[in-house]
């Protein structure tokens, strides 16, 4: 016989809550089957709705549905309100597990404060090492002491913690904590290749090859750099090459970049198309041959996927991406390329090199389509939800589940 099991439970069907308590595992699986109830997962996303934890959260919660009835909340912009409103939604629907996308002050507060009082259990999740990213963008020591607090907490609170990069996984071991790793995902079924040769056309990037990226792009002054600074620079170096780069996203250093077009007379070479929603991204990811995923070679770079690279791998594109994190472990070498340091001033040089060889020899984008078969294994939804399913499923039995949180 198994350990007892205890589990708080909602029945969809007539919304009110019951309990059950049962000796075999197996027993207890058909009986809750058969009346029909499952357990309540609250996903508490760090973000709002448009945003890429948004959408992971509902990508997520589609393929549960089976086995859970997941409840979403999103963050708003007011810390104090955003806390007690994620906290009122956690106390109205009495989860038996909460499951928080990205460390952030409203997810970890409200969802500890919750389990301290209730009971249930609490599995946190991050994709980047956030007193590193800190550091980097130049906090100051009250912001960064405030950002370390942040992220001992999360870790002392949760009963789970996953990571989306396989080096976090490593970095965290070294520090004892058992970390699941759970990558950044696609919806291959979304995102796919398809002819958008109206669209080239709309643009004028007929006859010509194109390389580009997609993301927020935030200037930061203590780098004196932005997302995007290498493609402003791999286009400077072969601007009388039938190039064009391509700019999809918004954010504080787009002004700068622009401005650097304006200084280099490439204005006309770039096409920033700022956001494009979620529905229409890849019609213009379509856009791009050659898709730029560049991270920095130290940790902040080294924990990531990014939600970028399984787009662009699902949409078919040809990728160059630096030798960094799970870029480096799921591409293919000659889509790889060395980066050094945090800012590497040799990187657009070493980029505009392999772009050369590929407009010397265009049919090597033709290679882009193996990308597709390394999204589906690697990056695709339908395989990592039984990921996820299987964390909340070993968390609720391993102990704090097992309270009663109604």
């Amino acid at each position: 016989m198994d350990d007892l099991v205890h589990r708080p439970l909602s029945k969809k069907a007539s919304g009110f809550a019951v309990n059950i308590a049962i000796n075999d595992r197996e027993e207890s699986d058909k009986v809750l089957s058969d009346a029909g109830v499952i357990a309540i997962v609250a996903f508490i996303v760090s973000g709002d709705y448009e945003s890429a934890m948004g959408f992971r959260a509902r990508a997520m919660a589609a393929r549960l549905s089976e086995n859970y009835d997941v409840e979403i909340v999103y963050r708003s912009r007011h810390k104090i309100i955003s806390i007690v409103k994620v906290f009122s939604f956690l106390v109205r629907v009495r989860p038996v597990a909460s499951y928080v996308f990205d460390i952030s002050y409203t997810g970890v507060v409200a969802s500890g404060l919750y389990k301290f009082m209730f009971g249930n259990c609490l599995v946190i999740e991050t994709g980047d090492a956030i007193v590193e990213l800190a550091r980097s963008m130049g906090r100051g020591k009250v912001g960064l002491g405030l950002t370390k607090l942040l992220e001992k907490i999360a870790f002392l609170v949760a009963d789970r913690i996953v990571v989306r990069g396989t080096f976090h996984q490593e970095l965290l071991s070294r520090q004892g904590i058992d970390a699941v790793l759970i990558q950044d995902g696609v919806d291959t079924e979304g995102f796919m290749p398809e002819d958008v040769s109206d669209l080239r056309k709309q643009y004028g990037l007929e006859g010509v090859m194109t390389v580009g990226l997609i993301g927020s792009s935030i200037w930061s002054e203590k780098l004196q750099m932005c997302y995007g600074w290498d493609l402003v620079e791999v286009i400077r170096l072969l601007k009388e090459k039938p190039l064009k780069g391509i700019m999809i996203g918004g954010g504080s250093g787009i002004a700068h970049l622009k401005a650097l077009c304006r200084e280099y007379g490439i204005a006309d070479k770039i096409v920033f198309l700022g956001q494009v929603p979620y529905g229409q991204l890849n019609r213009y990811l379509q856009l791009i041959d050659i898709c730029l995923s560049t991270q920095t070679n130290d940790i902040v770079g080294k924990v990531r996927t990014t939600g970028k690279l399984p787009l662009y791998l699902a949409a078919g594109r040809y990728v160059l991406a630096s030798k960094v994190g799970e870029a480096a472990l799921v591409l293919e070498k000659e889509m790889l390329v060395d980066y050094e340091g945090v800012k590497d001033q040799e990187y657009p040089r070493k980029l505009s090199e392999r772009i050369e060889d590929i407009l010397e020899h265009p049919e090597i984008l033709s290679r882009a389509a193996r990308n597709v078969t390394l999204a589906n294994k690697h990056f695709d939804y339908a395989v990592l939800a039984p990921r996820m399913k299987q964390v909340i499923a070993g968390t609720i039995e391993r102990g704090s589940g097992r309270k009663n949180s109604h």
